[in-house]
């Protein structure tokens, strides 16, 4: 059997994207449930549970996807770092998902609310760093070996910087019903709800725009079309 690291890269890379486009699927259809107020209480925290637990793997998909396309680019002559630069960046990611993994089980604590701050700034750093590596190798300044018939992999890049961006927002919303939801458990509170049902038509509005943008990082990835 002859398997090539980067034929396992590929399926590894599938594997991330499939678990990131549906579970962000399945946490949007969850979340109507979620703010029905027509449910129990008890129901409605159910299905915010499943909501996270749906969510840890899109965001474990997200993250990975990076550190997978920039070893796939090395391999296939796009960015120019490998060796012990590769290790680095996956030793930096893993911990990155060890934060991500912690908050996650720790995530009705205030540790945990703590924790997913810290992931969303991390964040902040990550966001502008992609943009700026993309448009500089765009321009032809580098880091990425850019020529025609791959300007398709920056492009890429600056569209997963953008799902970022949107999936900033969306964790927003998701940290702040956790808040909500303990108030709700003390009793009715209609101020709180009409705040659930404000924060998901924005949600809904980001998750459209999200679903787009994924699906056009696939396109990207697997026509290679400019």
């Amino acid at each position: 059997m002859n398997i090539a690291e980067p034929d396992v890269l590929r399926w590894l890379h599938i594997l991330c994207m499939v678990y990131w486009l549906g579970g962000e699927w399945a946490i949007f259809q969850t979340s109507f449930n979620i703010v029905n107020r027509k449910l129990s209480m008890e129901e409605r925290r159910r299905h915010m549970e499943t909501a996270y637990r749906i969510d840890i793997l899109a965001r474990t998909g997200i993250l990975m996807l990076l550190p997978l396309g920039l070893h796939m680019g090395h391999l296939y002559g796009l960015q120019p770092f490998g060796g012990w630069w590769l290790v680095l960046m996956w030793a930096v990611m893993f911990s990155w998902l060890a934060l991500t993994w912690t908050a996650f089980f720790k995530r009705e604590t205030e540790a945990g609310i703590r924790l997913t701050k810290i992931d969303e700034k991390l964040r902040y750093i990550l966001i502008p760093a992609i943009v700026i590596v993309a448009l500089s190798s765009i321009l032809g300044n580098g880091p990425l070996t850019v020529g025609e018939g791959t300007y398709w992999y920056p492009t890429k890049m600056m569209l997963y910087a953008f799902t970022l961006v949107i999936g900033l927002g969306l964790r927003y919303i998701m940290r702040a019903w956790t808040i909500r939801f303990r108030r709700l458990a003390a009793g009715p509170n209609p101020k709180e709800e009409a705040a659930l049902e404000r924060e998901f038509g924005y949600g809904r509005m980001l998750a459209y725009t999200y679903w787009v943008t994924i699906a056009s990082i696939c396109f990207l990835g697997a026509t290679k079309p400019f």
